[in-house]
C-alpha cells in the first residue's frame, strides 16, 4: 500500500495579477508566528536585553536573513554550477530552493550585526530566536511537501508516498518527518528549557539545544532522504546535508558546556520597579553614613 501523492496546485490564491504560492504563504506564517513568539518570550524577563520592543524591530532583519541567507546557501551549497549559468534563476524563489543552513547562517549575521547596534547580549538573542525556529522549520518542511520536492528515497512502508517523480515508486514522505522532528518535538524541547528561569539565566544553553537538536534530528532523516541529484552521496555514504550538519551537532555541543561552565548569576531578575540588591547596598549605606553623622553632630 502507498499514498499517491494528491495533486496539489501551487497557487494558494491569486488576488488580480498577484498570485500567491503555498511555499511563500508558508514562510510567511512561520516568520510570523516565530515572530510573535519570540516577542512573548522576551516579555518574560523585565528590564532585561532584548525586551519586547527589541524584537519587534528585529523582525525586518531576521526576513532578510532568512531570504538572502536561504536562498544564497541553497545556491552555494547544491547547485552551484546551475545557478552561474543562469543567474536570473538566483532570484526566482518561488520555484523553490532554500537551504536551511544557509538562512542559519544569514540570521546569525544578521543577530551579531544588530546585537551589537543595539547593545544587545548576543547570546540571549540567539536563545529566543533559536526557541522561535521551529515554527518556520514546521511550515517550511511543509511547504517542501507540498512542492514535492526533498522527497525520500524508496520504501514499502505503508506509508509511503508516490510523488510526481515519474517513478511510480512509493517513496518516504520525508518531508513530513522533518516536520514532526525539526518543527513539533525540537519546539517541544526548546519550549520547556526556556519556562525555566535558570536555563534563561545561562544564554547560550537555549541556543546549544538547538544546534545540537537540530543537526541530529535532520542528520537521522537524511539516511532516508533521497540525496541532491547533482551530488549524490559524497564519497558514497553521507550526504551533503549530514555534512553541514556535523559543526552543528559539534558546536551545539560546546555551546551547551560553555554556558553550564560559566560562572552566572542564577537568581531571577527584579520585577520592574523592584530595588536591585545593589539599590538595596547602597541604600543600606547611605542610611548608615547619615546615622553616624547624626551621631558625631551630637
Amino acid at each position: 500500500m502507498a499514498f499517491r501523492f494528491p495533486d496539489i496546485d501551487p497557487v494558494a490564491f491569486s488576488l488580480g495579477p498577484v498570485s500567491v504560492r503555498w511555499y511563500a504563504l508558508a514562510y510567511m506564517v512561520g516568520i510570523l508566528l516565530g515572530w510573535r513568539y519570540c516577542m512573548r518570550l522576551a516579555a518574560k524577563d523585565s528590564g532585561v536585553k532584548p525586551d519586547p520592543d527589541d524584537m519587534d524591530d528585529y523582525l525586518t532583519w531576521a526576513v532578510l536573513g532568512i531570504i538572502l541567507g536561504g536562498r544564497l546557501g541553497y545556491v552555494f551549497f547544491y547547485e552551484p554550477s546551475v545557478f552561474m549559468a543562469d543567474p536570473a534563476q538566483i532570484f526566482m524563489i518561488w520555484k523553490g530552493g532554500m537551504s536551511f543552513h544557509g538562512g542559519m547562517i544569514g540570521v546569525l549575521i544578521s543577530m551579531f550585526i544588530f546585537s551589537y547596534y543595539r547593545k544587545i547580549p548576543l547570546l540571549r538573542l540567539t536563545d529566543i530566536i533559536c526557541a522561535a525556529a521551529p515554527i518556520g522549520l514546521f511550515f517550511g518542511r511543509l511547504a517542501n511537501f507540498v512542492n514535492a520536492e526533498l522527497y525520500g528515497r524508496f520504501t514499502d512502508l505503508p506509508w509511503g508516498v508516490i510523488f510526481p517523480d515519474g517513478s511510480e515508486l512509493a517513496r518516504h514522505p520525508s518531508q513530513l518527518y522533518e516536520a514532526a522532528l525539526e518543527g513539533v518535538v525540537l519546539f517541544i524541547i526548546l519550549a520547556v528549557l526556556i519556562q525555566k528561569p535558570k536555563v534563561r539565566n545561562r544564554p547560550g544553553l537555549v541556543s546549544g539545544a538547538f544546534l545540537l537538536g537540530y543537526g541530529t534530528f535532520r542528520g537521522l532523516v537524511e539516511f532516508v532522504r533521497e540525496p541532491d541529484a547533482q551530488i549524490g552521496l559524497i564519497g558514497g555514504v553521507i550526504t551533503m546535508g549530514q555534512i553541514l550538519c556535523l559543526p552543528m551537532i559539534l558546536g551545539g555541543f560546546a555551546l551547551i558546556v560553555y554556558s553550564l561552565r560559566k560562572d552566572v548569576d542564577l537568581s531571577p531578575p527584579p520585577l520592574a520597579g523592584e530595588p536591585s540588591g545593589d539599590d538595596d547596598n547602597n541604600s543600606s549605606s547611605t542610611s548608615s553614613s547619615s546615622s553616624l553623622k547624626d551621631t558625631v553632630n551630637l
